[in-house]
């Protein structure tokens, strides 16, 4: 970790994004206007830090906020009410309906029902169990007290993840510290904290990227593996990185950290595989056999074919488009004159992932909004893309009220949820391009311009390259005339030079 010396120097060499981003500066104005040519940061307590993560707890704060009609009486007083205020959360109904209310161990006690066990990796229902011991209500309280008490606890301990998160993503490029406030003020963070537990893996994932961006496998390889076993899509960060290894040479700590991730994963799940199997593989199981759902391409095809596809030929034709996206992500990294950066193929791979699957729930958007500040810290492009997020967050709820509503139809019929599901599409694929176009244009990446390499890179920032592959016709592609002008633009006039 750096020293004290050296995060002081990190903090008075920081850049300032309101002198090198049009709508930070604007924004700027309703604190005072943007930082001026003799300003300095890193002195007294309010540090860079401690500012993003106390903006942190207040969006948190708002949202649990706009969560309370539901916490009121929505979530228990009729189906439709929760999602005609946008406010649904599975986190109280689980208490129930997983068997938390009861006293029922997950993964080894069966449930009622169809379910028979939970259907969350087994570091998430360590979470839900811990927030279930923490509901310190009596049996003999009234039921929905004890949900809105098992809401608050989760909520509690989701703001922690909340701000562990955006503390590490502050921290992961040393001189750009205010990119952290990408994810503290997101509008989609706050609105889809609570909805599930995604936040606990979002939480590791960020700090895995910062141990990686301080040079320690070991670190990085545990949390990535406590990572996965809350959630699976923190492995996927593993590919990009064997990708940046291999051009890198880096071998050895990449074989350590992907050692690390396993043995990681293992200690969390071995004693419930050896001892409760069946409830262990129920997550597995569930997600083969799951059905295409609310917020992906596929939703839309079965929707407008009027039939459904099996699950087994989504299975095999997701894993086939996934594969397709993860070869052409590679290629990205061994093509071009110059590495990507790890964070950048870090999004891309995570986005693939989530545009290919079977289901794109809204809370995923948890899974990108960090690794997007890191990979493409500007704030136009990053409210553009939440934006759409913000009209599918609405647009699915309006539709569960629509469907719940029965002879009444209100809400937004399905024609319109498929416009919202467009809309959430494009807003991700928006953002990719974007990273594929810093990527092959490095000089447009806003992270290099000022002459860094690959800050979240650890071993990586600054090594060169042993295996390139450059066939007939890179050049042609990395040409800026193929994907238009440069998009540099002039400094905030009054913001001055120096950064």
């Amino acid at each position: 970790m750096p020293s004290a010396e050296e995060t002081s120097e990190d903090q008075e060499q920081a850049v300032a994004p309101t002198r090198r981003d049009e709508i930070a500066a604007a924004g700027a104005e309703l604190i005072g206007g943007p930082a001026g040519r003799f300003a300095r940061f890193g002195g007294g307590a309010l540090t860079a830090v401690r500012v993003v993560a106390l903006v942190a707890i207040g969006m948190f704060a708002l949202g649990m906020v706009q969560k309370l009609p539901c916490y009121d009486w929505a979530w228990f007083r009729g189906t439709s009410s929760q999602y005609t205020h946008a406010c649904y959360s599975d986190i109280p109904h689980l208490f129930v309906g997983r068997g938390f209310a009861d006293g029922l161990l997950p993964y080894f006690d069966r449930l009622g029902g169809d379910m028979q066990y939970l259907e969350y990796p087994v570091l998430t229902g360590l979470f839900m169990q811990v927030a279930s011991w923490l509901t310190l209500t009596p049996d003999s309280d009234p039921m929905q007290q004890r949900e809105q008490m098992y809401w608050l606890v989760n909520a509690g301990l989701l703001m922690i993840c909340a701000v562990v998160a955006v503390v590490c993503v502050a921290r992961t490029h040393r001189r750009r510290p205010w990119d952290g406030l990408l994810v503290a003020l997101a509008p989609a963070f706050a609105l889809t904290a609570t909805i599930n537990w995604d936040l606990l893996a979002v939480a590791l994932t960020a700090a895995a990227m910062l141990m990686w961006s301080r040079g320690r496998a070991v670190a990085f390889g545990v949390l990535i593996g406590l990572a996965t076993a809350a959630k699976l899509y923190p492995a996927l960060l593993l590919g990009p990185l064997l990708v940046l290894c291999w051009r890198a040479g880096k071998w050895r700590p990449f074989l350590v950290a992907a050692f690390s991730a396993a043995v990681a994963w293992l200690v969390v799940n071995l004693p419930v595989m050896l001892y409760a199997f069946d409830g262990w593989n129920k997550f597995y199981s569930f997600s083969r056999e799951r059905g295409i759902d609310f917020g992906s391409f596929w939703l839309i095809i079965t929707q407008r074919v009027g039939r459904p596809i099996e699950p087994s030929v989504v299975n095999v034709a997701s894993v086939v488009l996934m594969g397709l996206c993860c070869l052409g992500i590679a290629s990205l990294a061994l093509v071009g004159r110059r590495r990507p950066r790890f964070a950048q193929l870090a999004f891309l791979v995570v986005a693939a992932f989530v545009l290919t699957n079977k289901v794109y729930s809204p809370q995923y958007v948890l899974w990108l909004i960090p690794l997007a500040a890191l990979a493409r810290p500007r704030w136009r492009d990053f409210l553009i893309w939440q934006a759409c997020e913000v009209l599918y967050f609405l647009g699915i709820w309006m539709y569960l009220a629509y469907t719940s509503s029965g002879d009444k139809h209100q809400g937004l019929p399905q024609d319109g949820y498929q416009l919202a599901i467009v809309l959430h599409l494009l807003g991700t694929l928006y953002l990719v391009a974007l990273v594929v176009r810093d990527i092959v244009l490095p000089d447009r990446d806003v992270v290099r311009q000022d002459g860094t390499d690959d800050p979240s890179g650890g071993v990586l920032d600054g090594a060169p390259d042993v295996f390139v592959l450059a066939p007939m016709g890179a050049r042609e592609f990395e040409d800026e005339a193929f994907w238009g002008e440069p998009a540099d633009w002039e400094p905030v006039r009054g913001g001055g030079a120096g950064d």
